[in-house]
């Protein structure tokens, strides 16, 4: 077998390896997809697509008043855009600190920030209610911004502290030499050349808020201040006994839509942001 054939079968094989992976992967949102346009009956079939597809179920997410399901996406959007823009600027001031400042007990600080994103979540759970309550957070959708910061923070100060912490020095240096303070040094020199870090540690913050479940289920109680993996939870059908497949997989393709979106759109940044530091030159 020559060089040449050699190459054509590894390429072969890479692409049906990548073509296996694609298919395993996107397959179950596929049939979200598919069970979503089908009612009746039909649910139960496993066909790959629906004889007579309708878009029932979507209809019927925004048109319950009992479950207001377009109030509690908003309420996602909300409170995942506070939770992108507090870990953001809080993880960019830390990372400029952690990155560029000598300081005793630096080492230490880091290992408890990571530390904090190692506990589980129903372990801070009952210490976190008597604060949402002393401070009077519990049962408002944007008081669940800070209990969110408990898992986005820490990983949005490490990713951003090790980016930081690979920039040129001369950057630096050469805005001391110019006059600037520490704060125009992180927003008018390293900001901008942060981009796909930012864009990386905001997605992620922004997915971890959109999907997050238990603390949005434990701190608000009240329907109308509900976020969109609460809401999926509790839709129900005509019986109490009966499972709404077609409506719950029409949500769940409503909420997962917008993520896709957003990677489609940021991909390039993203992987960007996941490289950096990875290699030095």
């Amino acid at each position: 077998m020559d060089l040449t054939t050699q190459r054509i079968l590894a390429k072969a094989g890479l692409y049906l390896l990548a073509a296996l992976i694609s298919v395993f992967c996107l397959f179950p949102f596929y049939f979200a997809i598919v069970t979503s346009l089908k009612s009746g009956t039909e649910l139960f079939s496993t066909a790959l697509w629906p004889s007579a597809p309708s878009l029932r179920n979507y209809i019927a997410l925004f048109t319950v008043a009992e479950q207001p399901f377009g109030r509690h996406i908003l309420n996602s959007l909300g409170v995942s855009a506070m939770v992108v823009a507090a870990s953001l600027f809080l993880g960019v001031t830390a990372a400029y600190a952690l990155g560029r400042i000598t300081f005793r007990g630096k080492g230490l600080l880091l290992l408890t920030i990571l530390a904090v994103s190692m506990f589980p979540q129903v372990a801070v759970l009952s210490g976190m209610f008597e604060l949402m309550q002393a401070i009077g957070l519990y049962n408002h959708w944007w008081g669940l911004a800070l209990p969110y910061m408990i898992f986005t923070l820490p990983f949005t100060v490490w990713v951003l502290t090790t980016f930081v912490r690979d920039l040129p020095k001369e950057l630096e240096e050469a805005a001391i030499m110019d006059g600037c303070t520490p704060w125009a040094i992180v927003t008018k020199v390293f900001l901008p050349v942060m981009w796909p870090a930012l864009v990386t540690t905001g997605l992620l913050a922004f997915i971890a808020a959109w999907n997050e479940f238990m603390f949005a289920l434990t701190f608000v109680f009240d329907n109308s201040q509900r976020t969109v993996p609460v809401s999926i939870s509790l839709i129900s059908g005509a019986d109490k006994y009966e499972i709404p497949w077609g409506k719950i997989m029409a949500a769940s393709v409503v909420v997962t839509v917008p993520l896709i979106v957003l990677v489609l759109v940021f991909q390039r940044k993203i992987i960007g942001g996941l490289t950096s530091g990875a290699v030095k030159g």
